[in-house]
C-alpha cells in the first residue's frame, strides 16, 4: 500500500465517527427528502400534464440559480454519500455479535442496493439531464440519446425518453427506484441504530415496522411515477406537449419562467400538433 493510500485509510479511521454520522444524516437530509419529493412530482403526471407541468415550472423558477441550488444541495450531498458508502462497504462489516441474522442480511441488501442505485443515478441523470448543460458535451450525448428530457416540455419528453429502446429504459427504471427506495427505507432504520435512536431489540424491531411501512409507501409512489412515465402513447405525447407550449406561453408571459429555447423540446409535426389540439378543443 502507497504512502498515500495509507494516510487517505488513516484519515477516514480518525474521523471514522464523524464521517459516518455525515453519511447517514446526507441520506437523509436533502437526499431521501428530496427523493420522496422527486416521485411525489413525477406521480403527478398522473392527474395530467397541467399538473405535472406546473410542478416543474415551479422547480425551475430560480433560472440561472437552479444549477447552483442542483449542486449544492443534491449533486454534492449525493457525491459525498456515494464516495463514503462505497469506503464503508469495502472496509466496513456487518457485527454479528450486535445483530440478529436478518439484519446482517439487510446490511448485505442495504450495500448492493447502494451499488445498483448508484449506477441507476449516474444513468438516470445523464439520461434524462445529460448532467452538464454545456453545448460541446450535449453535442455528444445527445445523438447517443443522452440529455432528452425538456423541462419547459416536461411530460411528453419524458414519456418519449421512456419509449426508445423499448423495453430496457422501462425496466432499467423499475429496478433502479425500488433499489433507491429499499436503499432509503433500510438506511433509515440504520440510521437511526447510528445515531443512538433504537438500541435495544425491542426498539430495533419497532423501528424496523416503522422504516417497512414508509418503505412500502415510497415503493406505491415510486411506482405511481413510473407507471405515470411509461404507460402514455406516442399520440398522447403530441396532446402533452400542445398543453405545453401553451402553458409556456402563459408561464413566460406570467413571469413565472423566463423564455429559454434550450429547455423546449423541438416543435412538433405541424399536421399533428393542429390534429392533437382539435382533440383537446384547443385553438
Amino acid at each position: 500500500m502507497s504512502a498515500q493510500a495509507t494516510a487517505e485509510t488513516n484519515f477516514f479511521l480518525r474521523h471514522e465517527f464523524l464521517i459516518r454520522r455525515i453519511h447517514s444524516l446526507l441520506g437523509i437530509v436533502p437526499l431521501g427528502l428530496y427523493m420522496t419529493v422527486h416521485l411525489a412530482t413525477n406521480a403527478s403526471l398522473l392527474n395530467g400534464t397541467e399538473t405535472f407541468q406546473r410542478a416543474v415550472f415551479l422547480i425551475h423558477s430560480p433560472g440561472k440559480l437552479l444549477p447552483l441550488i442542483e449542486w449544492g444541495l443534491i449533486f454534492t450531498p449525493l457525491i459525498f454519500h456515494a464516495v463514503i458508502g462505497i469506503w464503508i462497504a469495502k472496509s466496513g462489516k456487518s457485527n454479528s455479535s450486535q445483530y440478529q441474522f436478518r439484519s446482517n442480511k439487510r446490511y448485505t441488501w442495504q450495500r448492493w442496493t447502494g451499488f445498483i442505485a448508484l449506477v441507476y443515478l449516474f444513468f438516470h441523470i445523464l439520461h434524462l439531464h445529460g448532467w452538464f448543460h454545456i453545448s460541446a458535451w450535449e453535442a455528444i450525448i445527445r445523438p447517443l440519446g443522452f440529455g432528452v428530457f425538456r423541462p419547459f416540455n416536461a411530460a411528453s419528453s419524458l414519456v418519449r425518453a421512456m419509449q426508445e429502446w423499448g423495453y430496457v429504459w422501462p425496466a432499467f427504471y423499475l429496478v433502479g427506484m425500488l433499489a433507491c427506495v429499499y436503499h432509503l427505507a433500510n438506511g433509515l432504520w440504520t440510521s437511526g441504530i447510528t445515531w443512538g435512536l433504537w438500541i435495544s431489540p425491542t426498539a430495533q424491531a419497532r423501528a424496523s415496522k416503522l422504516c417497512t411501512v414508509i418503505g412500502c409507501g415510497l415503493a406505491v409512489l415510486g411506482i405511481s411515477a413510473w407507471w405515470a412515465a411509461v404507460s402514455p402513447s406516442s399520440q398522447t405525447t403530441v396532446e402533452m406537449e400542445v398543453i405545453e407550449n401553451r402553458m409556456y406561453e402563459a408561464a413566460v408571459v406570467s413571469g413565472m419562467v423566463t423564455s429559454n429555447v434550450e429547455k423546449r423540446s423541438e416543435p412538433v409535426d405541424e399536421t399533428a400538433e393542429v390534429a392533437a389540439s382539435e382533440r383537446l378543443g384547443i385553438e
